[in-house]
């Protein structure tokens, strides 16, 4: 079974910046897709960019693009999400998310959702 530990996540000013780490375990090392995704109060949630291991495609949503670089270390089992430049509409849960196998575009799951979820870190951006 697939599972997925967010940490990271904490209270940053407006251009600061934070790295989120997602601990991640039930993988396939060869074969699999991962994900940032993030809800806001009262928005619904948004996939903020995901990563797939055949041909390492990303995605980003434009929202963040330039600002946040998502990476991998197949060693330590982790997938980071690096944030800079963060500004106060970036405040939201984050949740990293997972497929095994996958067999869809990278822009397919990050617009839809992946299949495993883990259970969020809360990222304040203040003015």
């Amino acid at each position: 079974e697939v599972q997925l530990v967010e940490s990271g996540g904490g209270l940053v000013q407006a251009g600061g910046s934070l790295r989120l780490s997602c601990a991640a375990s039930g993988l396939d090392s060869d074969s699999y897709a991962v994900g940032w995704f993030r809800q806001a109060p009262g928005k619904e949630r948004e996939g903020v960019s995901c990563f797939k291991s055949r041909f390492r495609t990303t995605y980003y949503a434009d929202s963040v693009k330039g600002r946040f670089t998502i990476s991998t270390d197949n060693a330590k089992n982790t997938v980071y999400l690096q944030m800079d430049s963060l500004k106060p509409e970036d405040t939201a849960v984050y949740y990293c998310a997972a497929v095994r196998f996958p067999i869809r575009t990278i822009n397919y799951y990050c617009s839809n959702g992946m299949d495993f979820w883990g259970k969020g870190t809360l990222v304040t951006v203040s003015s």
